[in-house]
């Protein structure tokens, strides 16, 4: 699915500035809403060119643990190492990473809490995707908690995925009738892409027994901060 829309150029410095967390073999970045992760159709600027500005006092550049969507803010794992990266991989493959994100729906769940099970299944067309709740898909599991509402439609949401399917937290809070804020192409008008509500809020996990845990919370961006601070956050 092609993003079009121009995003704002960094600095290195400006990248750099951005760690949350850092030691010998791990990366956290929080990474900014608009920036993708890696070079894709119709995108030119992207992470990976902020890569060797990332090195800091290591022999190469991080690598990519796992990915974050183009529009999503926060927490972004690198290996630091070839060895890290290859563990960390693992780490995500086999769901010994905690993660929580942040998010703002234009729609309250019905409960409070709960589970969306719903396989995901991408259906690929001539120069472009979508992803789809389907029962042949792959197996999809996101639990959610309100944190807060507005009281004229919007809700805070806590969001913790079991699996990490593409999209999986999107398109699973449109499956309940709770669209993201910002969502161009799960919500009920396609808009353009660029202020989707979606926060990496945190990431968690140890890399070895030798290696101290590591805990990472980043901030919410400034185009959330409006829609979070109404539905209670306090920052």
């Amino acid at each position: 699915m092609p993003l079009l829309h121009p995003i704002a150029r960094y600095t290195p410095d400006e990248i750099r500035t951005r760690v949350l967390h850092m030691d010998a073999e791990v990366m956290v970045l929080d990474k900014p809403a608009g920036l993708a992760v890696h070079a894709a159709h119709k995108i030119e600027h992207h992470l990976g060119q902020y890569m060797d500005g990332l090195a800091f006092d290591a022999a190469e550049a991080p690598r990519l643990a796992h990915r974050l969507d183009r529009d999503t803010a926060g927490c972004l794992v690198l290996g630091r190492t070839p060895a890290a990266s290859t563990r960390l991989g693992k780490l995500f493959a086999q769901g010994h990473v905690e993660k929580v994100y942040w998010a703002v729906s234009e729609g309250v769940p019905p409960e409070p809490e709960g589970t969306i099970d719903l396989p995901l299944l991408k259906i690929q067309v001539p120069g472009s995707w979508n992803i789809l709740p389907h029962p042949d898909g792959q197996s999809a599991v996101t639990d959610y908690r309100v944190l807060g509402t507005n009281g004229g439609g919007l809700a805070w949401l806590e969001l913790r995925p079991r699996t990490g399917r593409t999209h999986q937290l999107r398109v699973h809070c449109a499956a309940i009738g709770c669209p993201l804020k910002g969502e161009p192409y799960y919500g009920p008008a396609r808009i353009p892409p660029g202020s989707l509500h979606l926060l990496a809020r945190m990431v968690a996990f140890r890399l070895d027994k030798d290696h101290p845990p590591v805990r990472a919370i980043a901030p919410p961006p400034p185009h959330m901060m409006e829609a979070l601070a109404a539905c209670g956050w306090d920052q």
